[in-house]
């Protein structure tokens, strides 16, 4: 098997050679991007689900999709330790300079540039570090009052506003939204729910942890009512077995029934497992077709890989009150395990691992399912944590 022409494609974001499992979710996106354009209300979307479920790849997808429905698209990605503010300013500004490109008449988009002068103005951040270069006056008193949830709002309703005279429309998309503050978070919410009241051409695509709509719902009580929020989970057996047969076909390669089986059973049909355990797969097998024993010898290469890579780099961001605590969980399976089983499996009192569990939260290692309950949100992570700190013992 030539290692070079291998279909699969294993890393954060790549896109895989096959889209399997997700039509659902992207013709509610054409729905959206469809209605939108054409000035009719629909809600946006915000994409919910696990570590390595294809979030960031569906975003890509809808982005092209976007697109190529005349969207001009605004792509950013959430930080921790960065503000909502200065990350989208100049993806912003690009998109006020193309919508001026375009042929219609009017001055919307000239204002807009103003406003969005007046918005960095706001920002309570140096001018040069942003790169933005707008050598225009600001329009006083519009979106300039250092409030990004008045500012923000004022902002998106001078971009709708340019976008509908130039007859288009804008998407913009936030991967990782989970980690904007709760008041840039009550900001989006809010300038989308203007965009509604207007029906302005103006939609929002975020990607984020299963912890997203509850963030959204506790920020404005209304998102509910302005956006829908699809599950990305993993694959059924059936579009596992696609996502890996339908590639390899393709390059000339058959898989055996049993090896599709045996992949699925070890990945659980999470997309990211499944790019890992098929490239190195292809790469260990010799000729085709490729049988279970074959699947069975990568194990090893693939569970090294995801150790040293994927689940390393969660890992080692941990301290080492947050890895016992995850450790413990790990002994309680792979469910959803809760409060006081894992306070009684360090030996410790309930009320003590509060601190710790929030701020695993906030790392975005663990969220909750359901009051009282805690899960990981990265996939077969608690096998990675028994093989990480074996020594482990239950105070059960």
């Amino acid at each position: 098997m030539d290692p070079i022409k291998n279909p699969f494609s294993p890393g954060a974001g790549s896109p895989p050679p096959e889209l399997a499992g997700r039509a659902p979710i992207l013709e509610q996106v054409r729905i959206l991007l469809g209605r939108v354009f054409l000035g009719k209300p629909e809600k946006s979307l915000m994409l919910t689900g696990l570590r390595g479920v294809g979030k960031t790849v569906l975003l890509n997808e809808v982005r092209r999709m976007a697109q190529e429905a005349g969207y001009r698209t605004v792509l950013i990605e959430a930080h921790e330790d960065k503000a909502l503010g200065p990350l989208i300013a100049a993806p912003l500004k690009t998109v006020f300079f193309e919508l001026d490109r375009l042929a219609q008449a009017g001055d919307r988009v000239k204002r807009g540039l103003r406003v969005l002068r007046s918005f960095l103005g706001g920002l309570k951040v140096k001018m040069g570090e942003l790169e933005v270069g707008l050598d225009i006056d600001p329009e006083t008193g519009a979106a300039d009052s250092g409030d990004i949830e008045i500012d923000l709002p004022n902002l998106f309703e001078a971009l709708g506003d340019a976008a509908k005279e130039k007859k288009s429309a804008v998407a913009i998309l936030i991967d990782e939204i989970q980690y904007l503050t709760q008041k840039e978070l009550g900001a989006v919410i809010m300038a989308m729910h203007r965009m509604q009241q207007r029906q302005l051409p103006v939609v929002l695509l975020g990607a984020g942890l299963p912890v997203l709509p509850g963030l959204a719902g506790e920020s404005k009580s209304y998102a509910e009512r302005l956006f829908s929020f699809p599950d990305v989970g993993a694959l059924s057996e059936a579009d596992s077995n696609k996502a890996i047969s339908e590639p390899a076909s393709a390059a000339g390669v058959v898989i055996s029934a049993t090896a599709l089986a045996e992949t699925y059973r070890l990945t659980k049909g999470y997309p990211y497992f499944i790019q890992e355990w098929g490239y190195q797969t292809w790469n260990l097998a010799e000729t085709s077709p490729i049988e279970l024993p074959v699947v069975q010898s990568a194990a090893e290469t693939v569970v090294r890989r995801l150790d040293q890579n994927f689940f390393r780099v969660r890992f080692d961001r941990l301290t080492p009150g947050e890895k016992n605590f995850l450790r413990a969980m790990a002994e309680l399976g792979p469910g959803a395990s809760r409060s006081g089983d894992i306070a009684a499996c360090l030996g410790v009192k309930v009320n003590s691992i509060g601190p710790v569990r929030a701020k695993l939260i906030k790392k975005g290692m663990i969220y909750s399912p359901a009051y009282g309950d805690i899960a990981f949100t990265v996939p077969l992570f608690d096998e990675f944590m028994k093989r990480a700190m074996p020594g482990f013992v239950s105070k059960v």
